[in-house]
């Protein structure tokens, strides 16, 4: 079995770099949504794990309750950020052709 020459090492490498930029272009594009306090709190986050919009009930404004605001204002963020991480990793394992989910047998 002949080893592959550096050529064409190389030509694999930029053609996975490739795949990899389309790939995290497209992630950018995609947005998954989180919220917190029953939908009082909602947040947007992209592929590119940026937060893209954040809405926040007029009826929670008006309570004026600002520590209760800040609270389900980061929580409904963290969601959102945990869900598009949740997003890129699966996609990139998909990418790379791993399988996703648990083990066969579990």
């Amino acid at each position: 079995m002949s080893q592959p020459d550096l050529g064409e090492i190389l030509a694999r490498a930029q053609a996975m770099q490739g795949r990899l930029e389309e790939l995290q272009r497209g992630l950018a594009l995609r947005t998954v949504e989180a919220s917190a306090g029953g939908g009082m709190v909602t947040a947007v986050a992209t592929g590119a794990l940026r937060i893209r919009e954040l809405r926040i009930e007029p009826a929670l404004l008006e309570t004026g309750d600002r520590e209760m605001i800040q609270d389900l204002t980061a929580a409904a963020v963290n969601a959102a950020l945990g869900a598009a991480e949740r997003l890129v990793q699966e996609e990139m394992q998909r990418a790379a052709g791993i399988p996703l989910g648990p083990p066969p047998g579990r």
